[in-house]
């Protein structure tokens, strides 16, 4: 196996139901796809890790055949933070640098950042991400970048993306314990608009949805920025067990059910249609020694339709809550494994009165078919996400370095 390059990114998405290692390389500017495991989750419940031993070695299973595959070494990692603990709140806060006029360098936007962020938060909770929506410099609004503009008061709209502390420690803990060490952590969201969202969208205002297995993840964008960030209770699992419950089937077979047969719109299913239940659907034949049964499909839409409704009507409450369902002229983006159901769309237009598509993530090059479904959306969205992340901490530190070349050749 090859040393470790310094150029290869690798991220982990540890959800409910498969942890995902992802890896790709720099070449040229551009991120190419190197490898990649993906592992069923073990000891997670309901999003969160319950069990460390047994999540860990699911990553390091995963990490493993990532690295059988990049022909590398993996040692750091960005790992992706979710679950309904995830909370944002948007706050405001300035400097004032005297009565002249000055230029406005990375240290004065960093101070209005720092005094916009010191909001007063519980003592479990961890800052995730500052995400400046705009600076307003001398009252004049909209701008987003002030670097190198006059004035003498600089203020900022800022949201502030939070997480547990605890909840994020054992994220960490768990890829630590997979031989990873971890360089950051990005919430989900954030991530999943990385790979499916537009420029256009993110500038007309857009709410994208990832739709994991035990929550979906909410990231509203207006004007380019993050407006809004939020986590619903909500996922993929919660419609299946709903069949298993309404069927008396297992979990499986519900969930083999939901993707074969299931809608989440009564009215699109033909009231004459049947299905058999009680085998194995993938191969048409019955096992397990349950008796065979004939339903009507219809019945498989009327218990799923009711849990689409209630998804997006907590959606469709939070947006609200949060002063941004007015604000999706691009509507809804639908992502992650559970936008793949049947329907869910037709429900997310009806109760969000937006237009909704599904996201699926932008292709790596070299990447293959097999990643490009909506439920590689978050992991491939940490890619890029860490990659921009890259190139603006580099080109900040370059300024710097010029900067302090530019004293030092003024001193003599």
């Amino acid at each position: 196996m090859t040393q470790k390059p310094e150029n290869l990114i690798t991220v982990v998405d540890a959800g409910s139901q498969k942890s995902c290692v992802l890896v790709a390389e720099l070449v040229d500017g551009v991120l190419r796809y190197r490898g990649h495991g993906i592992e069923p989750s073990r000891g997670m419940r309901k999003g969160l890790i319950a069990e460390l031993g047994p999540a860990a070695e699911a990553i390091n299973r995963a990490a493993l055949t990532a690295e059988r595959v990049a022909r590398a070494t993996i040692e750091t990692a960005v790992v992706g933070i979710g679950g309904t603990h995830v909370r944002g709140v948007n706050s405001r806060g300035g400097i004032s640098m005297g009565s002249r006029m000055r230029e406005i360098t990375r240290e004065e936007v960093k101070a209005a950042v720092d005094r916009a962020r010191s909001v007063a938060l519980p003592p479990d909770r961890e800052v995730l991400h500052l995400l400046p929506q705009e600076f307003i410099l001398d009252d004049q609004a909209g701008i987003h970048d002030p670097v190198g503009m006059v004035g003498n008061k600089l203020e900022v709209n800022l949201h502030i993306s939070t997480c547990s502390g605890g909840v994020a420690q054992s994220v960490i803990t768990c890829a630590n314990r997979a031989g990873l060490e971890v360089q950051d952590t990005v919430y989900e969201g954030i991530a999943s608009a990385e790979a499916v969202l537009s420029a256009d969208e993110r500038e007309l205002g857009v709410c994208i949805a990832d739709v994991g297995a035990s929550t979906t993840e909410l990231a509203v964008f207006f004007e380019g920025s993050v407006a809004h960030t939020a986590v619903l209770p909500i996922g993929g699992d919660h419609f299946t067990n709903d069949l298993a419950v309404g069927l008396h089937v297992t979990v499986e077979e519900a969930e083999q059910l939901k993707q074969i047969y299931g809608h989440c719109v009564v009215t699109a299913i033909p009231q004459l249609n049947e299905i058999e239940i009680g085998g194995d659907l993938s191969v048409g034949n019955l096992g397990g020694g349950n008796q065979a049964r004939i339903i009507r499909q219809r019945f498989l839409a009327e218990i799923l339709e009711p849990r689409a409704r209630e998804l997006f009507t907590l959606m469709r409450d939070n947006l609200r809550q949060g002063g941004v369902l007015e604000a999706l002229g691009a509507g809804c983006v639908l992502t992650g494994g559970g936008a793949k159901m049947a329907g869910l769309l037709d429900n997310a237009e009806s109760l969000l009165r937006v237009p909704a598509r599904v996201g699926h993530p932008v292709p790596l090059s070299r990447m293959p078919a097999e990643l490009a479904g909506p439920e590689f959306s978050a992991a491939i969205g940490m890619l890029l996400y860490t990659h921009r992340t890259q190139i603006r901490r580099a080109s900040e530190e370059q300024g710097l370095r010029a900067k302090l070349k530019a004293i030092f050749a003024g001193s003599f």
